[in-house]
């Protein structure tokens, strides 16, 4: 069964750090892209940040690029997302999911498995 299972959310102050594990089961990872999106209360889901999982490539949106950091470890099946300098306009549920390509991409229509999801909130 193709799972992906997401972990590692919570509430964290302005400017705090959090990491995000997804852990994929199920799926031949190397020919998947697996991407982080979020969504906030009243607002569309949006693409973060991508990696191809057989070469480590990476893309970010231009609201991850500087602050957000994706990676993967192939023995684990997991793929991070690290997160510094935290704002509040950060907060949202963040969701990974597989997308069976083997390029970068955040279109949302590609993917085709999603976690659950888990909660992210920044405030002080």
């Amino acid at each position: 069964q193709e799972q992906l299972v997401e972990s590692g959310g919570g509430s964290v102050q302005p400017g705090g750090s959090l990491r995000l594990s997804c852990v994929a089961s199920g799926l031949t990872l190397d020919f998947y892209a697996i991407g982080w999106f979020r969504q906030a209360p009243g607002k569309e889901r949006e693409g973060i940040a991508c990696i191809t999982f057989n070469d480590a490539g990476t893309m970010y949106a231009d609201s991850a690029k500087g602050r957000f950091t994706i990676s993967r470890d192939k023995a684990k099946s997991t793929i991070y997302l690290e997160m510094d300098s935290l704002r509040p306009d950060d907060t949202a549920v963040y969701y990974c999911a597989a997308a069976p390509v083997g390029v970068l991409t955040l279109r949302q229509s590609l993917y085709d498995t999603w976690g659950q999801g888990t909660q992210v909130t920044v405030s002080s």
